[in-house]
Protein backbone atom coordinates (compact mmCIF):
# COMPACT_ATOMS: atom_id res chain seq x y z
CA UNK A 1 0.00 0.00 0.00
CA UNK A 2 1.08 3.59 -0.62
CA UNK A 3 2.74 5.79 2.12
CA UNK A 4 1.76 9.10 2.74
CA UNK A 5 5.19 10.27 0.89
CA UNK A 6 4.21 7.91 -1.97
CA UNK A 7 0.35 9.59 -2.20
CA UNK A 8 2.20 13.21 -1.89
CA UNK A 9 4.51 12.68 -4.75
CA UNK A 10 1.77 11.48 -7.33
CA UNK A 11 -0.30 14.31 -5.94
CA UNK A 12 2.59 16.55 -7.54
CA UNK A 13 2.23 14.77 -10.68
CA UNK A 14 -1.71 15.21 -10.84
CA UNK A 15 -0.85 18.45 -11.57
CA UNK A 16 1.15 18.14 -14.36
CA UNK A 17 -1.16 15.78 -16.08
CA UNK A 18 -4.33 18.10 -15.75
CA UNK A 19 -1.96 20.61 -16.96
CA UNK A 20 -1.44 19.07 -19.98
CA UNK A 21 -4.91 18.40 -20.00
CA UNK A 22 -5.38 21.69 -20.22
CA UNK A 23 -2.73 22.79 -22.65
CA UNK A 24 -3.88 20.26 -24.80
CA UNK A 25 -7.40 22.20 -25.04
CA UNK A 26 -5.93 25.57 -25.57
CA UNK A 27 -3.80 24.11 -28.41
CA UNK A 28 -6.50 22.69 -30.30
CA UNK A 29 -9.53 25.18 -29.06
CA UNK A 30 -10.78 26.63 -31.95
CA UNK A 31 -12.44 29.72 -29.95
CA UNK A 32 -10.47 32.73 -29.47
CA UNK A 33 -12.11 32.55 -25.84
CA UNK A 34 -10.46 29.61 -25.32
CA UNK A 35 -7.07 29.48 -26.97
CA UNK A 36 -6.22 33.30 -26.44
CA UNK A 37 -7.91 34.22 -22.77
CA UNK A 38 -7.63 30.87 -21.25
CA UNK A 39 -11.38 30.90 -21.05
CA UNK A 40 -11.70 26.91 -19.59
CA UNK A 41 -10.84 24.69 -17.13
CA UNK A 42 -9.68 20.99 -16.90
CA UNK A 43 -9.46 18.07 -14.15
CA UNK A 44 -9.77 14.92 -12.49
CA UNK A 45 -12.19 13.29 -10.79
CA UNK A 46 -12.69 9.99 -8.55
CA UNK A 47 -15.20 7.56 -9.86
CA UNK A 48 -17.76 9.01 -7.13
CA UNK A 49 -17.43 12.03 -9.02
CA UNK A 50 -15.45 14.53 -6.82
CA UNK A 51 -12.67 16.86 -7.86
CA UNK A 52 -8.96 14.86 -7.04
CA UNK A 53 -6.85 17.86 -8.95
CA UNK A 54 -7.61 21.29 -11.15
CA UNK A 55 -5.16 22.50 -13.76
CA UNK A 56 -4.05 26.13 -12.56
CA UNK A 57 -4.94 27.32 -16.59
CA UNK A 58 -8.52 28.06 -16.20
CA UNK A 59 -11.56 29.88 -14.13
CA UNK A 60 -13.10 29.51 -10.80
CA UNK A 61 -16.40 30.06 -11.96
CA UNK A 62 -15.91 26.64 -14.12
CA UNK A 63 -13.78 24.61 -12.54
CA UNK A 64 -15.71 25.11 -8.95
CA UNK A 65 -19.36 25.19 -10.96
CA UNK A 66 -17.36 21.81 -12.44
CA UNK A 67 -16.75 19.94 -9.27
CA UNK A 68 -20.82 20.03 -8.87
CA UNK A 69 -21.21 18.97 -12.65
CA UNK A 70 -19.57 16.08 -12.76
CA UNK A 71 -21.84 14.65 -9.87
CA UNK A 72 -24.77 15.25 -12.09
CA UNK A 73 -23.17 13.23 -15.22
CA UNK A 74 -22.71 10.59 -13.01
CA UNK A 75 -26.53 10.54 -11.87
CA UNK A 76 -28.32 11.21 -15.02
CA UNK A 77 -26.22 8.82 -16.88
CA UNK A 78 -25.98 5.72 -14.36
CA UNK A 79 -23.00 3.77 -13.54
CA UNK A 80 -24.66 1.04 -15.27
CA UNK A 81 -24.72 3.05 -18.72
CA UNK A 82 -20.89 4.09 -18.15
CA UNK A 83 -18.53 2.24 -20.93
CA UNK A 84 -15.19 2.31 -21.93
CA UNK A 85 -15.01 5.17 -25.29
CA UNK A 86 -17.68 7.15 -24.05
CA UNK A 87 -17.54 10.77 -23.49
CA UNK A 88 -20.04 12.73 -22.13
CA UNK A 89 -21.77 16.17 -22.75
CA UNK A 90 -24.19 18.91 -21.29
CA UNK A 91 -24.39 23.09 -21.33
CA UNK A 92 -27.14 22.58 -18.98
CA UNK A 93 -26.63 26.13 -17.25
CA UNK A 94 -28.26 24.39 -13.78
CA UNK A 95 -25.89 21.61 -14.20
CA UNK A 96 -22.87 23.02 -15.74
CA UNK A 97 -21.37 26.38 -15.44
CA UNK A 98 -24.16 28.56 -15.21
CA UNK A 99 -24.80 29.50 -19.34
CA UNK A 100 -25.38 28.08 -22.24
CA UNK A 101 -22.00 29.34 -24.02
CA UNK A 102 -19.86 26.59 -21.62
CA UNK A 103 -19.73 23.08 -23.10
CA UNK A 104 -18.83 20.47 -20.25
CA UNK A 105 -16.96 17.41 -21.54
CA UNK A 106 -16.78 14.38 -19.16
CA UNK A 107 -15.12 11.10 -19.99
CA UNK A 108 -14.63 7.71 -17.65
CA UNK A 109 -11.54 7.09 -16.85
CA UNK A 110 -11.17 3.07 -17.15
CA UNK A 111 -8.20 0.76 -16.22
CA UNK A 112 -7.26 -3.32 -17.00
CA UNK A 113 -11.49 -2.89 -17.84
CA UNK A 114 -12.50 -1.61 -14.90
CA UNK A 115 -14.28 2.29 -14.04
CA UNK A 116 -11.87 4.08 -12.04
CA UNK A 117 -12.73 7.87 -12.31
CA UNK A 118 -13.53 10.57 -14.70
CA UNK A 119 -11.63 13.63 -16.87
CA UNK A 120 -13.93 16.80 -17.12
CA UNK A 121 -13.50 20.18 -18.79
CA UNK A 122 -15.00 22.96 -19.91
CA UNK A 123 -14.93 26.14 -22.15
CA UNK A 124 -16.67 28.77 -23.48
CA UNK A 125 -17.37 28.76 -27.33
CA UNK A 126 -18.51 31.99 -29.13
CA UNK A 127 -21.87 31.15 -30.09
CA UNK A 128 -24.76 28.57 -29.56
CA UNK A 129 -27.19 30.32 -31.24
CA UNK A 130 -29.88 32.08 -30.07
CA UNK A 131 -29.47 35.81 -29.54
CA UNK A 132 -26.25 35.72 -29.05
CA UNK A 133 -24.22 35.87 -26.42
CA UNK A 134 -25.92 39.01 -24.66
CA UNK A 135 -28.39 39.88 -21.80
CA UNK A 136 -31.62 40.96 -23.61
CA UNK A 137 -33.49 37.65 -23.70
CA UNK A 138 -36.50 36.80 -21.59
CA UNK A 139 -36.06 33.58 -21.27
CA UNK A 140 -33.56 30.75 -21.16
CA UNK A 141 -35.17 29.06 -24.22
CA UNK A 142 -34.04 32.24 -26.41
CA UNK A 143 -30.50 32.03 -25.33
CA UNK A 144 -29.59 29.31 -27.58
CA UNK A 145 -29.41 25.53 -27.82
CA UNK A 146 -29.32 23.51 -24.25
CA UNK A 147 -27.60 20.22 -24.39
CA UNK A 148 -29.15 17.79 -21.81
CA UNK A 149 -26.66 15.58 -20.27
CA UNK A 150 -25.97 13.00 -22.86
CA UNK A 151 -23.50 11.27 -24.32
CA UNK A 152 -21.55 12.90 -27.28
CA UNK A 153 -19.46 9.84 -28.16
CA UNK A 154 -20.42 5.95 -26.88
CA UNK A 155 -17.99 3.24 -26.87
CA UNK A 156 -15.62 5.72 -29.16
CA UNK A 157 -17.99 6.17 -32.07
CA UNK A 158 -19.06 9.99 -31.95
CA UNK A 159 -23.45 10.34 -32.18
CA UNK A 160 -23.80 11.47 -35.72
CA UNK A 161 -27.31 13.30 -35.08
CA UNK A 162 -25.93 15.23 -31.88
CA UNK A 163 -23.19 16.94 -34.66
CA UNK A 164 -26.17 17.42 -36.68
CA UNK A 165 -28.30 19.07 -34.35
CA UNK A 166 -25.74 21.41 -33.10
CA UNK A 167 -24.20 22.51 -36.75
CA UNK A 168 -28.17 23.36 -37.72
CA UNK A 169 -28.47 25.54 -34.68
CA UNK A 170 -25.35 27.70 -34.51
CA UNK A 171 -23.94 30.58 -36.45
CA UNK A 172 -20.07 29.52 -36.37
CA UNK A 173 -21.31 25.21 -36.47
CA UNK A 174 -17.59 24.48 -37.28
CA UNK A 175 -15.81 25.86 -34.91
CA UNK A 176 -18.65 25.29 -32.25
CA UNK A 177 -18.28 21.65 -33.71
CA UNK A 178 -14.84 21.88 -33.70
CA UNK A 179 -14.11 22.73 -29.99
CA UNK A 180 -16.01 20.07 -28.61
CA UNK A 181 -14.21 17.57 -30.66
CA UNK A 182 -10.92 20.04 -29.16
CA UNK A 183 -13.12 18.97 -25.59
CA UNK A 184 -12.81 15.56 -25.72
CA UNK A 185 -9.22 15.43 -27.43
CA UNK A 186 -8.23 17.42 -24.05
CA UNK A 187 -9.88 14.86 -22.09
CA UNK A 188 -7.82 12.20 -23.78
CA UNK A 189 -4.36 13.41 -23.33
CA UNK A 190 -5.05 13.63 -19.79
CA UNK A 191 -6.17 9.82 -19.60
CA UNK A 192 -3.03 9.45 -21.32
CA UNK A 193 -0.63 10.88 -19.03
CA UNK A 194 -2.64 9.36 -16.16
CA UNK A 195 -2.19 5.97 -17.42
CA UNK A 196 1.81 6.35 -17.62
CA UNK A 197 1.85 7.56 -14.06
CA UNK A 198 -0.40 4.70 -12.52
CA UNK A 199 1.97 2.23 -14.59
CA UNK A 200 4.77 3.74 -12.83
CA UNK A 201 3.66 3.41 -9.65
CA UNK A 202 2.29 0.59 -9.97
CA UNK A 203 -1.30 0.93 -9.06
CA UNK A 204 -4.42 0.09 -10.44
CA UNK A 205 -7.20 2.56 -8.87
CA UNK A 206 -7.20 5.87 -7.66
CA UNK A 207 -8.95 4.97 -4.44
CA UNK A 208 -6.46 5.68 -2.09
CA UNK A 209 -5.19 8.83 -3.38
CA UNK A 210 -8.45 10.26 -3.29
CA UNK A 211 -9.07 9.70 -0.07
CA UNK A 212 -5.99 10.78 1.21
CA UNK A 213 -5.90 13.98 -0.87
CA UNK A 214 -9.83 14.75 0.31
CA UNK A 215 -9.17 14.09 4.02
CA UNK A 216 -5.83 16.28 4.31
CA UNK A 217 -7.54 18.74 2.22
CA UNK A 218 -10.58 19.02 4.00
CA UNK A 219 -8.60 18.70 7.48
CA UNK A 220 -6.38 21.71 6.28
CA UNK A 221 -9.44 23.83 5.61
CA UNK A 222 -11.17 23.87 8.32
CA UNK A 223 -8.03 24.28 10.31
CA UNK A 224 -7.82 27.57 8.31
CA UNK A 225 -11.21 28.37 9.14
CA UNK A 226 -11.09 27.75 12.73
CA UNK A 227 -7.95 30.63 13.05
CA UNK A 228 -11.13 33.33 11.93
CA UNK A 229 -12.43 35.22 14.74
CA UNK A 230 -16.36 33.81 15.53
CA UNK A 231 -18.91 35.72 14.48
CA UNK A 232 -21.74 36.22 12.55
CA UNK A 233 -20.80 39.42 9.68
CA UNK A 234 -23.08 41.05 7.32
CA UNK A 235 -21.89 43.47 4.29
CA UNK A 236 -24.05 44.39 1.27
CA UNK A 237 -22.85 46.21 -2.15
CA UNK A 238 -25.23 47.65 -4.78
CA UNK A 239 -24.31 46.68 -8.45
CA UNK A 240 -25.77 48.16 -11.73
CA UNK A 241 -28.05 44.99 -12.93
CA UNK A 242 -29.53 45.63 -16.17
CA UNK A 243 -33.03 48.06 -15.94
CA UNK A 244 -32.64 47.97 -12.02
CA UNK A 245 -29.95 48.29 -9.45
CA UNK A 246 -29.18 44.74 -7.88
CA UNK A 247 -28.56 44.60 -3.99
CA UNK A 248 -26.27 41.83 -3.20
CA UNK A 249 -26.42 41.07 0.51
CA UNK A 250 -24.39 38.25 2.85
CA UNK A 251 -24.26 37.11 6.02
CA UNK A 252 -21.10 35.16 6.84
CA UNK A 253 -21.25 32.98 10.15
CA UNK A 254 -18.06 31.46 11.52
CA UNK A 255 -18.28 28.63 14.09
CA UNK A 256 -15.15 27.03 15.15
CA UNK A 257 -14.35 25.19 11.73
CA UNK A 258 -17.70 25.82 9.90
CA UNK A 259 -18.03 28.56 7.98
CA UNK A 260 -21.58 29.43 5.97
CA UNK A 261 -22.35 32.36 3.80
CA UNK A 262 -26.36 32.88 3.17
CA UNK A 263 -27.48 35.35 0.11
CA UNK A 264 -30.68 36.26 1.68
CA UNK A 265 -31.91 39.81 1.46
CA UNK A 266 -30.51 39.59 -1.97
CA UNK A 267 -32.80 41.11 -4.68
CA UNK A 268 -35.35 39.25 -6.37
CA UNK A 269 -34.25 37.93 -9.96
CA UNK A 270 -34.41 40.28 -13.29
CA UNK A 271 -36.12 39.76 -16.64
CA UNK A 272 -32.78 40.09 -18.14
CA UNK A 273 -30.02 37.35 -18.34
CA UNK A 274 -28.02 39.12 -15.78
CA UNK A 275 -29.67 36.00 -13.46
CA UNK A 276 -27.20 33.54 -12.26
CA UNK A 277 -27.64 29.99 -11.19
CA UNK A 278 -26.74 28.75 -7.55
CA UNK A 279 -24.10 26.55 -8.92
CA UNK A 280 -22.26 29.71 -10.22
CA UNK A 281 -22.69 31.83 -6.61
CA UNK A 282 -21.08 28.88 -5.22
CA UNK A 283 -18.43 28.31 -7.45
CA UNK A 284 -17.30 32.36 -6.60
CA UNK A 285 -18.02 32.57 -3.27
CA UNK A 286 -15.94 29.57 -2.25
CA UNK A 287 -13.24 31.24 -4.42
CA UNK A 288 -13.02 34.50 -2.78
CA UNK A 289 -13.20 32.94 0.52
CA UNK A 290 -10.88 30.18 0.17
CA UNK A 291 -8.37 32.79 -1.34
CA UNK A 292 -8.70 34.81 1.63
CA UNK A 293 -8.41 32.02 4.46
CA UNK A 294 -7.03 28.97 2.71
CA UNK A 295 -5.07 29.98 0.04
CA UNK A 296 -2.47 27.28 0.44
CA UNK A 297 -4.51 24.42 0.54
CA UNK A 298 -5.12 22.25 -3.02
CA UNK A 299 -8.04 23.24 -4.49
CA UNK A 300 -10.27 20.29 -4.76
CA UNK A 301 -13.95 18.82 -3.19
CA UNK A 302 -12.34 18.06 -0.08
CA UNK A 303 -11.13 21.50 0.39
CA UNK A 304 -14.30 23.03 -1.08
CA UNK A 305 -16.88 21.41 1.01
CA UNK A 306 -16.26 22.87 4.76
CA UNK A 307 -17.39 26.27 2.86
CA UNK A 308 -21.66 26.29 2.84
CA UNK A 309 -23.10 28.61 0.29
CA UNK A 310 -26.65 29.35 -0.41
CA UNK A 311 -28.71 31.75 -1.94
CA UNK A 312 -32.69 31.84 -1.39
CA UNK A 313 -34.50 30.05 -4.33
CA UNK A 314 -35.88 32.95 -6.76
CA UNK A 315 -33.47 35.87 -5.82
CA UNK A 316 -30.96 37.09 -8.54
CA UNK A 317 -28.31 34.78 -7.33
CA UNK A 318 -30.09 31.45 -7.37
CA UNK A 319 -31.94 31.77 -10.18
CA UNK A 320 -34.87 29.60 -10.82
CA UNK A 321 -35.58 27.65 -14.73
CA UNK A 322 -36.17 29.44 -17.12
CA UNK A 323 -34.92 32.09 -16.10
CA UNK A 324 -32.45 34.00 -18.69
CA UNK A 325 -28.73 33.55 -17.19
CA UNK A 326 -26.38 34.37 -20.90
CA UNK A 327 -24.56 36.80 -18.87
CA UNK A 328 -24.43 35.18 -15.51
CA UNK A 329 -20.49 36.51 -15.19
CA UNK A 330 -21.82 39.84 -14.56
CA UNK A 331 -23.10 39.68 -10.98
CA UNK A 332 -20.92 36.47 -10.57
CA UNK A 333 -17.61 37.96 -11.01
CA UNK A 334 -18.90 40.47 -8.10
CA UNK A 335 -19.44 37.70 -5.76
CA UNK A 336 -16.14 37.51 -4.01
CA UNK A 337 -16.43 41.63 -3.48
CA UNK A 338 -19.57 40.89 -1.50
CA UNK A 339 -17.60 38.12 0.75
CA UNK A 340 -14.67 39.55 0.86
CA UNK A 341 -16.39 43.09 2.23
CA UNK A 342 -18.14 40.51 5.07
CA UNK A 343 -14.82 38.79 5.97
CA UNK A 344 -12.72 42.20 6.23
CA UNK A 345 -14.98 42.74 9.35
CA UNK A 346 -13.33 39.35 10.78
CA UNK A 347 -9.94 39.53 9.52
CA UNK A 348 -9.06 43.72 8.74
CA UNK A 349 -5.97 43.97 6.74
CA UNK A 350 -5.90 40.82 4.77
CA UNK A 351 -8.79 41.29 1.95
CA UNK A 352 -8.46 43.84 -0.99
CA UNK A 353 -10.62 46.48 -2.31
CA UNK A 354 -13.29 46.22 -4.28
CA UNK A 355 -12.31 46.09 -8.49
CA UNK A 356 -13.63 46.07 -11.41
CA UNK A 357 -14.39 42.63 -11.04
CA UNK A 358 -16.46 41.96 -13.67
CA UNK A 359 -15.26 41.37 -17.15
CA UNK A 360 -15.86 43.92 -20.12
CA UNK A 361 -16.67 41.31 -22.60
CA UNK A 362 -18.11 42.17 -25.99
CA UNK A 363 -19.65 40.47 -28.26
CA UNK A 364 -19.95 42.02 -32.21
CA UNK A 365 -21.63 40.67 -34.84
CA UNK A 366 -20.20 42.77 -38.28
CA UNK A 367 -22.64 42.99 -40.76
CA UNK A 368 -22.07 44.45 -44.42
CA UNK A 369 -23.50 47.43 -44.67
CA UNK A 370 -24.70 46.75 -48.37
CA UNK A 371 -26.53 43.34 -48.01
CA UNK A 372 -25.93 43.25 -51.87
CA UNK A 373 -21.64 43.36 -51.43
CA UNK A 374 -21.31 39.74 -50.48
CA UNK A 375 -19.40 40.59 -47.71
CA UNK A 376 -18.83 37.29 -45.03
CA UNK A 377 -21.03 38.01 -42.07
CA UNK A 378 -18.41 37.51 -38.42
CA UNK A 379 -19.01 37.04 -34.58
CA UNK A 380 -16.38 38.45 -32.53
CA UNK A 381 -15.80 38.15 -28.92
CA UNK A 382 -13.11 40.54 -27.01
CA UNK A 383 -12.52 39.39 -23.12
CA UNK A 384 -11.19 42.85 -21.69
CA UNK A 385 -10.89 43.74 -17.93
CA UNK A 386 -10.46 46.71 -15.45
CA UNK A 387 -8.52 47.14 -12.61
CA UNK A 388 -8.50 45.11 -9.18
CA UNK A 389 -8.98 46.84 -5.99
CA UNK A 390 -5.99 48.14 -3.88
CA UNK A 391 -4.43 45.44 -1.49
CA UNK A 392 -3.33 46.55 1.92
CA UNK A 393 0.26 46.83 1.43
CA UNK A 394 0.23 46.95 -2.40
CA UNK A 395 -1.19 48.60 -5.19
CA UNK A 396 -3.72 47.07 -7.42
CA UNK A 397 -3.49 45.48 -10.69
CA UNK A 398 -4.30 47.91 -13.77
CA UNK A 399 -6.63 46.07 -16.93
CA UNK A 400 -6.27 42.66 -14.59
CA UNK A 401 -9.06 40.18 -14.82
CA UNK A 402 -10.04 39.10 -10.92
CA UNK A 403 -11.43 36.84 -9.92
CA UNK A 404 -12.24 35.15 -13.20
CA UNK A 405 -8.23 35.39 -14.03
CA UNK A 406 -8.54 34.92 -17.64
CA UNK A 407 -6.47 36.66 -20.01
CA UNK A 408 -7.17 39.76 -22.03
CA UNK A 409 -7.13 38.88 -25.70
CA UNK A 410 -4.22 40.59 -28.16
CA UNK A 411 -5.40 42.98 -30.79
CA UNK A 412 -3.96 41.38 -33.61
CA UNK A 413 -5.61 37.92 -32.74
CA UNK A 414 -8.98 39.90 -32.07
CA UNK A 415 -8.64 41.87 -35.49
CA UNK A 416 -7.35 38.74 -37.37
CA UNK A 417 -11.08 37.09 -36.61
CA UNK A 418 -13.41 39.34 -38.16
CA UNK A 419 -13.41 43.17 -39.50
CA UNK A 420 -12.80 45.43 -36.84
CA UNK A 421 -9.85 47.72 -36.20
CA UNK A 422 -9.13 48.43 -32.32
CA UNK A 423 -7.98 52.16 -32.51
CA UNK A 424 -6.98 52.32 -29.51
CA UNK A 425 -5.99 50.23 -26.67
CA UNK A 426 -4.33 51.84 -23.22
CA UNK A 427 -4.42 52.25 -19.70
CA UNK A 428 -7.08 54.47 -18.21
CA UNK A 429 -5.27 57.55 -16.41
CA UNK A 430 -6.60 58.58 -12.90
CA UNK A 431 -8.79 55.34 -13.13
CA UNK A 432 -7.23 53.73 -10.08
CA UNK A 433 -9.04 54.64 -6.66
CA UNK A 434 -6.74 57.08 -4.30
CA UNK A 435 -5.34 55.51 -0.80
CA UNK A 436 -2.49 54.94 0.97
CA UNK A 437 -2.25 51.84 -1.42
CA UNK A 438 -3.51 52.92 -5.06
CA UNK A 439 -6.76 50.81 -6.92
CA UNK A 440 -5.30 49.61 -10.49
CA UNK A 441 -6.70 51.16 -13.57
CA UNK A 442 -8.91 50.66 -16.15
CA UNK A 443 -8.13 50.91 -19.99
CA UNK A 444 -9.56 52.86 -22.65
CA UNK A 445 -10.84 50.65 -25.98
CA UNK A 446 -11.73 52.67 -29.19
CA UNK A 447 -13.11 49.95 -31.84
CA UNK A 448 -14.14 50.79 -35.13
CA UNK A 449 -15.90 48.12 -38.35
CA UNK A 450 -13.96 48.08 -41.52
CA UNK A 451 -15.10 49.43 -44.65
CA UNK A 452 -17.97 48.07 -45.87
CA UNK A 453 -19.69 46.89 -42.48
CA UNK A 454 -21.55 48.04 -39.11
CA UNK A 455 -21.62 45.89 -36.39
CA UNK A 456 -23.98 45.41 -33.85
CA UNK A 457 -22.16 44.79 -30.03
CA UNK A 458 -23.85 43.25 -26.95
CA UNK A 459 -22.87 45.20 -24.26
CA UNK A 460 -22.77 43.51 -20.88
CA UNK A 461 -20.58 45.89 -18.76
CA UNK A 462 -21.38 46.58 -14.72
CA UNK A 463 -19.59 49.19 -12.70
CA UNK A 464 -20.91 52.55 -14.67
CA UNK A 465 -23.11 53.38 -12.27
CA UNK A 466 -21.93 52.22 -9.01
CA UNK A 467 -17.79 52.17 -9.30
CA UNK A 468 -16.08 49.85 -6.99
CA UNK A 469 -15.42 51.25 -3.47
CA UNK A 470 -12.74 51.71 -1.45
CA UNK A 471 -11.77 50.20 1.72
CA UNK A 472 -10.82 52.30 5.21
CA UNK A 473 -10.74 55.18 3.96
CA UNK A 474 -9.62 54.63 0.41
CA UNK A 475 -11.60 56.47 -2.37
CA UNK A 476 -13.47 54.31 -5.14
CA UNK A 477 -12.12 53.96 -8.50
CA UNK A 478 -13.57 55.64 -11.43
CA UNK A 479 -16.94 54.17 -12.61
CA UNK A 480 -17.19 52.79 -16.10
CA UNK A 481 -18.31 54.76 -19.35
CA UNK A 482 -20.02 53.27 -22.92
CA UNK A 483 -20.02 55.79 -25.72
CA UNK A 484 -19.35 56.66 -29.07
CA UNK A 485 -16.07 59.03 -29.14
CA UNK A 486 -17.76 62.02 -30.36
CA UNK A 487 -19.53 62.10 -26.92
CA UNK A 488 -23.27 59.71 -28.02
CA UNK A 489 -23.78 57.81 -24.66
CA UNK A 490 -24.81 54.46 -25.47
CA UNK A 491 -26.27 51.48 -22.60
CA UNK A 492 -23.76 49.65 -20.67
CA UNK A 493 -25.88 46.28 -21.30
CA UNK A 494 -27.96 45.03 -24.44
CA UNK A 495 -27.41 44.91 -28.47
CA UNK A 496 -26.67 48.60 -30.06
CA UNK A 497 -25.96 49.44 -33.02
CA UNK A 498 -22.66 51.06 -34.65
CA UNK A 499 -22.85 52.41 -37.96
CA UNK A 500 -19.77 52.56 -40.31
CA UNK A 501 -17.49 55.53 -39.80
CA UNK A 502 -18.34 55.53 -35.98
CA UNK A 503 -16.18 54.27 -33.63
CA UNK A 504 -16.86 52.87 -29.89
CA UNK A 505 -15.30 53.48 -26.71
CA UNK A 506 -15.07 51.68 -24.25
CA UNK A 507 -14.28 53.44 -20.69
CA UNK A 508 -13.22 50.43 -18.52
CA UNK A 509 -13.48 50.80 -14.29
CA UNK A 510 -10.80 51.19 -12.43
CA UNK A 511 -10.30 49.55 -8.38
CA UNK A 512 -11.35 50.85 -5.28
CA UNK A 513 -8.12 52.72 -2.91
CA UNK A 514 -7.39 51.49 0.18
CA UNK A 515 -6.54 53.58 3.32
CA UNK A 516 -6.13 57.10 4.44
CA UNK A 517 -4.67 58.78 0.55
CA UNK A 518 -2.66 61.24 3.09
CA UNK A 519 -0.36 58.40 4.19
CA UNK A 520 0.82 57.12 0.63
CA UNK A 521 4.22 57.62 -0.33
CA UNK A 522 5.27 60.79 -2.26
CA UNK A 523 7.77 59.01 -3.83
CA UNK A 524 4.97 56.59 -5.10
CA UNK A 525 2.73 59.60 -6.42
CA UNK A 526 5.44 61.46 -8.45
CA UNK A 527 6.61 58.08 -9.97
CA UNK A 528 2.18 57.42 -10.88
CA UNK A 529 2.32 60.69 -12.17
CA UNK A 530 5.64 60.44 -14.35
CA UNK A 531 4.07 57.12 -15.71
CA UNK A 532 0.74 58.87 -16.68
CA UNK A 533 -1.00 56.75 -13.93
CA UNK A 534 -2.35 59.54 -12.05
CA UNK A 535 -2.50 63.04 -13.57
CA UNK A 536 -0.99 66.05 -11.92
CA UNK A 537 -4.25 67.85 -11.44
CA UNK A 538 -5.73 64.55 -9.69
CA UNK A 539 -2.50 64.24 -7.86
CA UNK A 540 -3.12 67.52 -6.14
CA UNK A 541 -6.87 66.64 -5.54
CA UNK A 542 -6.89 63.18 -4.14
CA UNK A 543 -3.21 63.18 -2.00
CA UNK A 544 -2.63 67.06 -2.17
CA UNK A 545 0.87 66.34 -3.74
CA UNK A 546 1.85 69.26 -6.24
CA UNK A 547 5.50 68.57 -6.66
CA UNK A 548 8.31 67.22 -5.15
CA UNK A 549 8.61 69.72 -2.46
CA UNK A 550 4.98 68.86 -1.72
Amino acid sequence: MPSAIDYQIMWNRLIAVVEEQATTLIRTAFSTSVREAGDLSAGLFDRHGRMMAQAVTGTPGHVNAMAESVTHFVREIGMQNIFEGDVFITNDPWLGTGHLHDITVVTPVFRKGLHIGFFACTAHVVDIGGRGFGPDAGEVFEEGLLIPITKFAERGTVNPLLISLIRANVRTPDQTVGDMYSLAACNEAGDRRLQAMLDEFAIDDLDGLSEFLMEASRKATREAIEKVPDGTYQHAMTVDGYDNPVEMVVTLKVEGDRLTADFSGTSGMSAFGVNVPEVYTRAYACYGLKCAIAPAVPNNTGSLEPFEISAPEGCILAAKRPAPVSVRHVLGHLVPDVVLGALHQAMPGVVPSEGASALWNIQISARSSNPESGLENSEILMFNSGGTGARPKVDGLSATAFPSGVSTMSVEATEHVGPITVWRKDLREDSGGAGATRGGLGQVIEIEAREGYDFWFNAMFDRVKNPARGRDGGQPGAAGRVELTDGTQLQSKGRQLVRNGQRLRLSLPGGGGYGDPSKRDKAQIAADVEAEMISAAQAKQDYGYSGENS
